[in-house]
Parts: C-alpha cells; structure tokens; sequence
C-alpha cells in the first residue's frame, strides 16, 4: 500500500460514526451509543486512532458464545415395519430424529408406532416426540397448533341424523366463515387473546375461524360405543389462521435466536428460551391458543346437539396430539402423538381418543405413561407414503370405483362433493398393525371404541377452489 494511502487510512477522522465501527469490525448493537460516546472523548483529547479503536472496544459487549450440535442423543424407535413400504418409511423416520436428536436443547425422544416424515431431514416426524431443557422449538409443534381430537357421547339416537346435523352446522376448507355466518368465541377466549401481544392483533382472525374444521385429515365422525351402543360425535381439528399465526411469530422469535447463538442448528429446530421474556409470553399464548382449539370443538358439538334438539351430552372429553407440554424442567413437543399420562393438563379426563381411518373405529384409551416412549401414545394411523404417492397408486381407477371400494358399508362424505383420495383408509397404515404395536410397546389400554357410522371431511379441497376461481372468471367477477 502507498505510504500516502496508509497514512489516510490511519488518519483521526474529524467525527468517528457508526459506519467507522462497522468498518472496525464491530456489529451494530444498542452499544454503539455509548462507544461512540467514548470514542469522541478520545479523539477531543488529541488521542490518536489506536487509541479510539481501544475505547470503542472497551464498550464492546462480550463475543457471543455460539452453541454447537452436540453428538445424537438416543431415542426410542416404538415402531416395526412389516412391508416394504413400511421399512422406507422407518428408515425415513430414523434419518430425520438421527439429525433432530443433534440439537443442543434436545435431551430425549421417541417415535410412535404412526410415525412418518414430515418435511426436510431434520424436520420432527408425525409421531415424534422430544424433550427438551429450558426450550420452546415452535417447528416442533407445528402451525397446526393444538390440532386436537373431540368426543360427545350423546346416546340413543338415529346416527344418520348427528351426522346430518353435524354437517348442517361445521365448515371445512380453508378460510373462514362469511360475514353473518360466524359464531363469537366465548368471552374468557377472546380476552386471553387480547391480553397476550403475540395475539391481541389476531381476535378477527379467530372471530372468522371460529367453529371451523379445515382440510386434510380434518373430520368430523359419528359411530357408536363399542360398549353400550350410544351414538357419539367426534371432531378432529387444530387451532385454524389462530394457530398459524401465532407459529409464525413463534418461528420468527426462534428463528432469531438460532441465527445469533447456534446457526449449525436446523432452522426447523430453533428455538425460543424458555426463561426469556419472549418464552414466557410465547408459553401463554400456546394456552391461550388451546383454549380457543377446545372451545372450537366445543361450538361445533354444541351446535349440532341443538340442531337435534338435545341439551347437553352423557359425557364428552378431548385431547390434543400437537402441542407442546411441560413435565418437570422438560418441554416435551408431541408431534401428532398423544399425552398419555392422566394429569398433563388440569381438563385431562384420564382417557384418549386414537382415530384410525374413516372406515375404522376410534379408540378410546387409557395411557400407560411409558417412560421409554415419554409418556406418549400415537395419535392415529400415519401413513406409508406421501399423498403424491398415494395418488399414483389409485390412479386410472374412477374416483367414485376407488371411494366406493374403501368405504362400503360407512356414509362417507365430502364436504366439497368431490372426495380427496388421499385421506382414504388406503392412505393410512393398517390400523390392526397400528392396535398390535400399541399394545406390544406398551403404550396405552384401549377400552372402548366408537364403532363407524359415518364421515365427514372436506374433500379435494384443491379442485374445488380452481372449480371456483373458473366461476368467477366466466362471471367476469375475478378480482386478480
């Protein structure tokens, strides 16, 4: 470099700033305030810039200590396969907890007997569960927040006329209920909503989406007990726009965390403190969330009594199966999986509800509290193969030839009209496979089942919103 050149750069500016700091080195921080205070001191007393240089870094806050992935912590593997197809799907779960279990927030994990991938490598499956210290993951509760099972048992009545009821009164697919059409979520919900800053700026959103179901795997199902042959209601069903908005606040929250003091880790696996003041409020809203999701269930059973003309239900009980719950110092995340000890929320009845296809009973059970498995059970069925996959293997067959194969002797039907093949029973593990390995891992007592009648859900959701989107174009009413 030039002797002339050198010198300038080593010259005393007339005014240091915040752009000499950046050019130092240093990363912008509410410090630069009084490093910049520091550095004028200096240079008014003739200091020269070695000098400054040494003052801005005595206001320096410490480096940050980055957090490494630490070596695979070991997890249970409650699952067995007995199909090819089934030994892929394992081998899939096992690479994506093998990454997971790497975190260095993770202490614990298992896999249930429904497990399958659920995105990237990394990514927690359905059916995973992992403990955690001192931790709030929010990609390991998902943005369907709280998704979550319901059952009212209601008694001696026609089950064709609860499932006419039911579908006379619920609404399926995505977004909300129109103007004049909406039910208010009860007050303690929306002041919860209003008290907590993650979801004061959501109450329309969960005004608008109140007593709704979604798509997907989303239903609402009318069998009758086992037992006694009381006909019950049962919906499935997460916490809606609520829910994902808060996930993408949590994400964001987390995500900043990752990026500042562990950036090995996954961006699916941040995570938010849970001793943080973020953490404390993010933890409250959870809840709040999931008062919102049981209310959710509770409107839509209550408004397809009253359409029967019934007062209140025998008996009705819930449970969620994706959220995030606390047991000593650990946060334990179920990823579609079930709590399966009596006390994890002060509203658990000591009973579970495992639904398995359509066309197939939904378990009522009693957790065993397993410690291997965390205290978990599954949540369901699970499936083998992607819903792409699915669709290749029924394709060339009618829709109505492949519905009416997998649903003979059950009302099925499809909120659309048009039904989604990918929730057919076909689309799911065998669910005796799934009863067999829940008893053999010794996770939960089933005690009753809701024998099916029939099922509602939304059907191919995807088909309906281009057949609607044609509509409004020959109306000449498309907005885009």
């Amino acid at each position: 470099m030039p002797k002339r050149a050198k010198k300038q750069q080593d010259a005393v500016p007339d005014r240091v700033t915040g752009q000499h700091l950046l050019a130092w080195g240093h990363e912008a921080g509410p410090w630069f305030k009084a490093a910049l205070a520091a550095a004028e001191t200096v240079r008014a007393e003739g200091g020269d810039l070695a000098a400054i240089q040494a003052a801005v870094a005595a206001q320096a806050p410490p480096p940050i200590a980055r957090i490494p992935l630490q070596d695979g912590v070991p997890y249970a593997a409650l699952i067995e396969a007995e199909t090819p197809a089934e030994e892929a799907n394992v081998a899939a779960v096992r690479e994506t907890m093998d990454r997971l279990m790497r975190t260095p927030t993770v202490v614990g994990g298992a896999v249930m007997p429904d497990a399958c991938p659920a995105g990237s490598v990394g990514t927690i499956p359905v059916g995973g569960v992992v403990a955690a210290k001192g931790a709030i993951h929010p990609g390991m509760h998902s943005a369907d927040i709280c998704c979550s099972v319901a059952i009212s048992v209601i008694g001696d009545v026609d089950p064709r006329r609860v499932l006419d009821a039911g579908q006379g009164v619920t609404h399926f697919g995505g977004g909300g209920r129109a103007e004049g059409r909406r039910h208010t979520p009860p007050e303690p919900v929306l002041a919860g909503f209003a008290a907590n800053p993650y979801l004061a700026k959501i109450g329309e959103a969960a005004v608008s989406h109140f007593a709704t179901q979604g798509d997907g795997n989303h239903f609402l199902y009318v069998g009758r007990l086992a037992s006694t042959g009381e006909v019950a209601l049962v919906t499935h069903h997460g916490s809606r726009k609520p829910g994902a908005m808060l996930y993408k606040q949590g994400m964001a929250l987390a995500e900043a965390h990752r990026a500042k003091h562990a950036p090995e880790v996954d961006r699916a696996n941040a995570w938010i403190p849970a001793d943080s003041h973020e953490g404390a409020l993010y933890w409250d809203a959870l809840h709040q969330v999931r008062a919102w999701t049981k209310a959710n269930h509770t409107a839509i059973h209550d408004l397809t009594l009253a359409a029967l003309g019934i007062d209140a239900p025998r008996e009705r009980f819930w449970n969620e199966h994706n959220f995030v719950f606390r047991r000593g110092d650990l946060f334990l995340h179920g990823k579609g999986a079930t709590p399966a000890w009596g006390d994890y929320a002060d509203d658990a009845s000591g009973q579970v509800l495992i639904p398995l296809n359509m066309a197939e009973p939904v378990l009522i059970a009693r957790g065993r509290d397993r410690a291997e498995a965390l205290g978990f059970c599954p949540h369901g069925a699970g499936r083998n193969m992607s819903r792409t996959a699915h669709a290749k293997r029924v394709a060339g067959v009618p829709p109505a030839e492949v519905v009416r194969r997998e649903t003979e002797g059950i009302d099925a039907r499809f909120w659309t009209g048009d039904p989604d093949l990918s929730e057919l029973p076909s689309a799911y593990k065998r669910a005796d496979a799934v009863v067999a390995q829940i008893e053999r891992f010794g996770l939960a007592d089933v005690v009753d089942r809701v024998e099916p009648y029939g099922c509602l859900m939304a059907g191919d959701w995807a088909r309906a919103k281009r057949a609607w989107a044609d509509k409004r174009r020959a109306r000449g009413t498309d907005r885009r």
